[in-house]
């Protein structure tokens, strides 16, 4: 079970990375830059749909909209975007730690 938490982590780490790159990206466009502003903006809101200081469900539900959202606006963004976007984020994470990537 653990094992499977953490290929999630890994690969909500690195589309995240993955995500913040594209968005960077003079190309990306505006309506996914927005998008992933005001993901962003729930994540950290302190207003959920179930708050934040009830264990584990608290924070279960950011991980689940992350989960779902992220992979959603990647699928979205041009395929020069994410060629770029991708080739950063494969710098960024070789000079992380191994268990990162």
């Amino acid at each position: 079970m653990f094992s499977r938490l953490r290929r999630l982590l890994r690969l909500l780490t690195r589309d995240g990375i993955l995500l913040w790159h594209a968005c960077r990206h003079p190309q990306a466009p505006g309506k996914l830059r927005l998008a992933a502003l005001l993901l962003v903006l729930y994540v950290l809101s302190p207003i959920d749909l179930i708050p934040d200081w009830i264990p584990v469900l608290g924070w279960l539900d950011d991980v689940t909209i992350l989960a779902f959202a992220v992979p959603f606006l990647l699928r979205f963004m041009p395929p020069s975007v994410m060629a770029d976007a991708a080739g950063a984020t494969d710098r960024f994470l070789s000079r992380m730690r191994p268990g990162m990537r």
